[in-house]
């Protein structure tokens, strides 16, 4: 069975969920058992060379969004609060974070390290950056923390740390790492951590108890297994429903290449464009899937045309006339 942990590096719950997931398996005695950590972002808008916390705090933005992270209390009795919990796990009496730092280039390792070695490898990985963060209290949006973690777990060549001044966006494990972000929104993930395992879900980082009592519920339960071209179809949608567009075509860039004759495919890229107001493409597309059937009754396809006609023509300049008119 499958456990995949979606969560944030920065989210202290996660390393405390890490712990108790651990204690869980420990009297796990059911069918073997795969742990994958996915990419999830508490704070997607932390830039991406880190900042001091105290500096971080006088931000509102930021001092807002932590606060939302514990209703009644300040950021600083969160923190302790918090810290009192790791502490009681094990995880250290100086256990804290000093940094407000973009995790996406530590997700990015965290996701190549299953890639490159498995489930075994990406623990290892995690392990080494939430003590990284947590416990050594260092920067772990700094290339030079992650090239360390990454060297001592054998990934610094294929994590493409070896050259000078590699390019994050273009760094091997970038485009997949920005997926996962995205299919995990559209799954309805929300919080850090979320345990998903056979199609069920636990929130938060709960009790050892509780935990194993999930997995032994998302044991005995068979969820209905889709072919991963529908999921990925699935997840755009879900992405296009929740007003993100351009999420969506990216979930649906490599449906489009392997199967761009599909209906389907083509009026969810459609939509897509629509949306995100690529209204050229959107009326093209949609007028192609009518010219192929012309329908006698209003289909998916008709009905989105007219408005992204209505849509397009309204950016169009209006034609020339004589003037004064005869």
């Amino acid at each position: 069975m499958r456990i995949e942990i979606w969560a944030d590096v920065v989210c202290g719950w996660a390393h405390i969920g890490k712990r108790r997931l651990e204690k869980a398996l420990a009297s796990w005695d059911g069918e073997p058992v795969e742990v994958v950590w996915r990419p999830y972002q508490i704070d997607p808008s932390a830039p991406a060379e880190a900042v001091p916390m105290a500096q971080a705090l006088l931000d509102p933005v930021a001092d807002e969004a932590l606060r939302a992270c514990s209703p009644g209390l300040s950021p600083a009795e969160n923190r302790a609060r918090v810290a009192e919990v790791a502490a009681s796990e094990g995880l250290g009496a100086q256990w804290g974070s000093s940094y407000r730092a973009g995790t996406l280039e530590a997700h990015r390792l965290i996701a190549l390290a299953y890639e490159e070695g498995g489930a075994a490898l990406q623990d290892r990985v995690v392990e080494r950056v939430l003590n990284a963060h947590f416990v050594e209290v260092r920067d772990i949006s700094d290339l030079a923390v992650l090239t360390e973690i990454a060297a001592d777990a054998g990934l610094a060549e294929a994590a493409g740390y070896t050259g000078a001044g590699p390019d994050r966006q273009t760094l091997p494990g970038a485009e997949l790492t920005r997926e996962l972000l995205l299919t995990g929104k559209a799954k309805g993930v929300r919080t850090s951590p979320t345990i998903v395992a056979n199609g069920l879900a636990l929130e938060g980082a709960q009790p050892p108890e509780t935990i194993a009592a999930f997995l032994r519920d998302a044991a005995g339960h068979a969820p209905r297994r889709l072919p991963a071209e529908v999921e990925r179809l699935r997840h755009a949608e879900s992405l296009l429903d929740q007003r993100d567009p351009f999420g969506a075509l990216t979930l649906l860039r490599p449906l489009m290449d392997a199967h761009g004759d599909d209906r389907g495919v083509r009026l969810l890229a459609a939509r897509a464009y629509f949306g995100s107001a690529q209204l050229n493409r959107a009326r093209t597309a949609l007028e192609s899937l009518v010219a192929e059937s012309p329908p006698t009754t209003p289909t998916p396809a008709t009905c989105w045309a007219a408005p992204c006609n209505a849509r397009a023509a309204t950016r169009r300049p209006p034609p020339t006339s004589p003037w004064p008119p005869p």
